[in-house]
């Protein structure tokens, strides 16, 4: 695949949301405080929402890289 910087990023990025998601699950099943359990749960929710986000957009790349494969020649 083309070495696009932007692309890397957005790699890096999903491997440090997928790492901050399981952090934040297992923050939510060791906590016992009330509290603590909504705060974990606001947490796993944005956690999970920055995630969905950076995927479709390595998946849209993705997409523009297959649907225009001459795009990889010219790099």
């Amino acid at each position: 695949m083309k070495k696009d910087p932007t692309y890397a990023l957005l790699l890096d990025d999903l491997r440090k949301a997928k790492s901050d998601l399981e952090l934040a699950y297992s923050n939510f099943e060791n906590v016992v405080d009330p509290d603590l359990i909504d705060s974990c749960i606001y947490q796993v929710n944005a956690v999970q929402l920055r995630y969905k986000f950076l995927l479709g957009r390595v998946k849209q790349i993705e997409d523009s890289y297959a649907k225009n494969p001459l795009e990889l020649m010219e790099s």
